[in-house]
C-alpha cells in the first residue's frame, strides 16, 4: 500500500476522482484536495525521494493552501450574503 504513494499516476487518479466528486457535491472543498493531489502527482513525477508520511503531510499542506486560494478566488464579491429580518408570512 505504501508503494502506491510513490507512483505519480496514483496521485493523478486521486486528483481526477476528487474533481469528479466535487461536481457531485459542489462547495470547493474537494477541489482543493484535487489540486493538492495534482500537485503531488507532479512532485512525485519529478522523482523527489520522500517517505510516505512526508508525502501525506505535504499533500495535506498543499490541499489546504489550494483550498484557501480557491476560497479567496471564488468568494462572493462584497460579501453578498442576504440577511432576512422579516418572514414573508408575517
Amino acid at each position: 500500500m505504501m508503494d502506491l504513494f510513490s507512483l505519480w499516476w496514483v496521485w493523478l487518479c486521486a486528483a481526477l476522482a476528487l474533481a469528479i466528486f466535487e461536481t457531485l457535491a459542489p462547495g470547493f472543498i474537494f477541489l482543493g484536495l484535487a489540486a493538492g493531489a495534482a500537485i503531488m502527482a507532479g512532485l512525485v513525477a519529478l522523482s523527489l525521494p520522500m517517505a510516505p508520511a512526508a508525502m501525506l503531510a505535504l499533500f495535506a499542506f498543499l490541499s489546504l493552501v489550494a483550498w484557501l486560494v480557491l476560497r479567496r478566488v471564488f468568494r462572493a464579491s462584497n460579501d453578498q450574503t442576504r440577511i432576512i429580518n422579516r418572514d414573508i408570512n408575517d
